[in-house]
Parts: structure tokens; sequence; C-alpha cells
């Protein structure tokens, strides 16, 4: 479902009042939509701008304007595409006061992602885990922190999207084993393939489906992949999105059969 100023327009909306109000960026939920973050946060499909000023000027009071205020270090305000917004890893915090854990946690996953070089414009990760602790410790007291350090201990690297944070989460909450994440597997001579979740000692991989798998091509791409572990003696598990409707019971029951099948045992 599309939010609220998630488009090309916000920008243009929020320039001004940045541009012409000293020490004036964007934040918060607007912030959180111009980054692009994954996950839910309440309030982001409001109409409402949210500028941050520091606690030493007066909060910003305009029509249409959220104003907020707070103690800034220079490096937690930067320029992006020509417009003064809070950092990524000031946002994830600025967010974390109206965010569940499991959200703030797909949004830390997003940060902590090492990215593909190969597929696009970035080698880098938004954030190391450390980038993360040393906001927080800046911070300390801030609204929505607790929720954040824990965020940040249920976080990894290695999570591709959204779903697979999600699935990671609901698996482990479940009590299942904690799945290694889009970790390349041989499974034949020259034939390699990276699971978004895989379990190698029972041989059980695990791939959320998302939209893009029902064109034709990437069909056919899913027959071969699943064949591919089939001859090497593993079983894949596919989940789509109808597996993550109610708190992802269907997902958690599939995996939870699937490693029970392999000899896995509640009490391992």
């Amino acid at each position: 479902m599309p939010r609220v100023g998630d488009d090309v327009t916000l920008a243009p909306r929020i320039r001004p009042f940045t541009s012409v109000t000293e020490f004036a960026a964007a934040s918060h939920a607007s912030a959180f939509l111009l980054w692009e973050f994954p996950g839910f946060l309440p309030g982001s499909s409001e109409p409402l701008l949210h500028i941050s000023r520091p606690d030493t000027v007066s909060i910003m009071r305009r029509p249409g304007v959220k104003g907020h205020r707070g103690q800034f270090f220079a490096d937690e305000v930067v320029s992006h595409h020509g417009l003064l917004i809070t950092s990524r890893t000031r946002t994830w915090l600025d967010c974390s006061r109206k965010m569940s854990v499991e959200e703030l946690t797909v949004v830390a996953d997003h940060l902590l992602r090492v990215p593909r070089p190969d597929f696009e414009s970035r080698s880098e990760p938004y954030a190391t885990r450390e980038d993360l602790e040393d906001m927080l410790d800046r911070h300390k007291g801030t609204p929505g922190i607790r929720k954040a350090r824990l965020a940040l201990d249920l976080a990894r690297v290695g999570s591709d999207s959204a779903p697979e944070t999600r699935l990671r989460l609901a698996l482990e909450d479940a009590g299942l084993p904690e799945p290694l994440l889009n970790v390349p597997t041989e499974l034949h001579a020259g034939v390699v393939r990276q699971p978004d979740l895989s379990y190698p000692e029972r041989k059980v991989a695990v791939e959320y489906d998302g939209e893009g798998h029902s064109e034709t091509a990437q069909i056919v791409r899913d027959i071969a992949r699943e064949e591919d572990f089939v001859r090497a003696g593993w079983i894949l598990v596919r989940i789509s999105k109808r597996h993550m409707q109610n708190e992802a019971r269907l997902a958690v029951a599939k995996v939870r059969r699937t490693l029970l099948s392999r000899g896995w045992s509640q009490h391992d």
C-alpha cells in the first residue's frame, strides 16, 4: 500500500523549509520515507512534513509541519540530493519511539546489509553494528531507545529484504533454530545456490517468493533452483506472502515440519 509522501514530491515539498530556516533538516517520518526504509512506521502515511531543529533554537511552527527539537552531533545531519536530512542511523533512532521491535529490526537489517556490487551502485553497507551502537550510546534516555537496543540485538547481517527478516524473527520466536542468511552453498561441483535462509546441517533451505516470482522467466529459474536442491538431497521450503499472514503461522509450521522430517528436535 503506497504511503503518502513516498514519492518524488516529498523532497520538493520539504526543501523550502530546510533551505530558508536556519538549522532545519527533514527527520522522523519524512526522513524514513526519503531514505526509502523498509518496514512499517505508524504515521508515515500522514501528510505532515517532519522537520527537526537543534534544541538550542525554537521549534518550527508552520502549517502542515510537525516540528521536532533535539541534540544533534555534526554527522547526524547530512545532505541527500541537496536536501538536509537526518542521517540513516539517526533516523532509525528517531523513529524507534513509534515502531515495534520487529520493524526496527527490519530497518536495522536493511542498514547492516552488505550490498552486492554487481547489482548495486555501492559496495559498503549503510551502517555497521558499531555505528548503530554508537548512535544509541550518544543519546541515552531517548524515548524508544530500549526498543532500539532490543532490535539491534536481534539484527543480523545477511537479510536481503523485509520479508526475509520478518520470517527469520518468526522462526526464532517459535523456538526454531536460527538459520543462516544468504550463504552461498555448493550443491554440486560448479553449482552454487544462495538460499534466503538455510539449515545446512539438516539440508533444508527456505526461500521467500515475492511478487516477482510470478513472472514466467522467474518461474523457470525457480524450478531449476528447486531441482538443484533436490538433486543434492536438500529440501527447499518455499514461502509466499500468504504464509506470512497471521504472524507467519503457516510459514513457521511449514519450516518446523520440514526440520522435524530431517531429524531436528525441539530439544536440540
